[in-house]
């Protein structure tokens, strides 16, 4: 799922991440891998944010798709996507 600019702000007000901007030369390839969506890294991986079936106000699940292989944290390793427990409010746009 992409994220508007207002759903990426109240994500990480919401969640202790980062951003990867839409224009960084890595997103095409992790579109490329994982689909099209707006990227997070925090200190456990890389994140996403899929839409859940909640029928109150729009909300995202957050979801782990690859965790730090190193301790410097400059390489990622891809696994199965995991879903976390953090569900963030989105709003509207």
């Amino acid at each position: 799922m992409r994220l508007s600019s207002a759903r990426v702000e109240r994500t990480l007000s919401q969640v202790p991440a980062q951003a990867i901007p839409e224009n960084h030369p890595v997103v095409p390839q992790l579109s490329q891998i994982f689909g099209d969506h707006t990227f997070f890294v925090d200190n456990s991986g890389l994140l996403i944010v899929e839409p859940t079936d909640s029928a109150e106000a729009p909300a995202g699940q957050v979801i782990k798709l690859a965790a730090w292989s190193d301790a410097n944290r400059t390489a990622l390793a891809p696994h199965e996507p995991q879903a976390t427990d953090v569900v963030v409010a989105l709003g509207s746009d």
